[in-house]
């Protein structure tokens, strides 16, 4: 039941970073087109794609009957991007 829970959890996350990547992108679509505006378009896509294939891997890894825990460099990764969306988030509101 464990790792399900944590699958699931997992799928939680994932919509949460896609919904503040999509509202980021949203915002920085409705700018002027400036150099800035693309370049934070482009690393948003990026921070969220590199999000969606770690949880995705690590979702694969939950499927087995007794997943490993999680590698060290996976949850910096997860880490480093949930932050680097949450300051996108910020730098919409604002």
């Amino acid at each position: 039941m464990q790792p399900e829970r944590t699958r699931l959890a997992w799928r939680r996350t994932t919509l949460s970073c896609a919904v503040t990547a999509v509202l980021a992108l949203r915002q920085a679509l409705h700018g002027s087109g400036s150099l800035v505006e693309v370049t934070g378009i482009a690393v948003i896509a990026l921070v969220w794609s590199a999000f969606l294939w770690v949880s995705h891997r690590r979702m694969g890894e939950l499927a087995a009957a007794r997943p490993a825990g999680l590698a060290p460099r996976a949850a910096l990764a997860v880490t480093a991007c949930t932050v680097a969306l949450a300051v996108f988030a910020m730098a919409v509101i604002v």
